[in-house]
């Protein structure tokens, strides 16, 4: 992380605007808080990825949160190209002032902008869709981008894209769970049950229609003890004794989860930023 740092400061002097993803299912614990200070001399975009999977009332709230900050923000759904106009137009707006002062010189200008967020968030996936193919590396894991790479979108307009970057230390306890909610910390890591359960005890508040209507035997009453067992009886996960099996729930709500089976789920909320 330190090493990615250091090559997103040494490439600062060759970029125009910093377009900054964030997961829309958790807007304040997908932003590496070193961004505010290592990006403050540069404009900046913030885009909500993974939309499609967020609830469309609190993306609205997230993105006039941003903007009453001075910070230009929108939504986009990069694995499915949903919202790539509306950021080519947000770029536009954002580097209006700039392209019309070279083209008063008689110049083209170039825009040059840099793809940044935390690892697993959608970065090379979102410069794909931009550029209209698969011109770099993506994966359903974290840490896949490697170096820096320059990607020509339009005539005029340059997408860097950049290693993920985690802050040093998660402070925040329930941020850092968020964190492992979405997979941006790899599971191999983390007590996989345990995580699940904390989801779910979450999801009881967040979703709890959505909830019972994907595991049936689980109510917003389910006490925390029972949420991965009644997960297995309402799928028939259990082991050759009878046993639940507890770690394959724990898998599939996750995996569930992250794909959006469960519903279009925010996890935070603007006041909690």
């Amino acid at each position: 992380m330190a090493k990615a740092k250091r090559m997103l400061e040494d490439n600062l002097k060759l970029i125009d605007v910093v377009l900054e993803l964030v997961d829309a299912r958790a807007p304040a614990a997908t932003r590496n808080p070193d961004f505010d200070s290592l990006f403050k001399r540069k404009r900046r975009i913030i885009l909500l990825n993974k939309s499609d999977l967020a609830d469309p009332q609190a993306s609205r709230a997230w993105i006039a949160h941003y903007r009453q900050q001075g910070i230009a923000a929108g939504e986009i759904a990069a694995s499915s190209g949903a919202g790539k106009k509306q950021a080519v137009a947000l770029l536009e707006r954002t580097m209006a002032h700039e392209v019309a002062r070279y083209r008063e010189k008689g110049m083209n200008k170039t825009v040059r902008a840099l793809v940044v967020g935390i690892p697993n968030v959608g970065k090379s996936t979102f410069i794909n869709s931009m550029a209209g193919g698969a011109r770099t590396q993506t994966g359903d894991r974290p840490g896949v981008t490697k170096g820096k790479q320059w990607v020509r979108v339009t005539p005029y307009l340059e997408l860097m894209d950049s290693p993920g970057l985690l802050w040093p230390k998660l402070e925040d306890p329930e941020l850092a769970l968020h964190l492992a909610f979405l997979g941006s910390i790899n599971d191999e890591i983390m007590d996989i049950e345990q995580l699940a359960a904390e989801l779910l005890t979450r999801l009881q508040t967040l979703a709890p229609s959505a909830l019972t209507a994907r595991y049936s035997k689980v109510t917003g009453q389910t006490p925390p003890e029972e949420l991965l067992p009644k997960v297995c009886q309402s799928r028939g996960f259990l082991l050759p004794k009878g046993q639940p099996d507890t770690e394959r729930a724990a898998r599939i709500v996750l995996d569930e989860f992250r794909g959006g089976k469960l519903g279009r789920i925010t996890l935070e909320g603007v006041d909690k930023d």
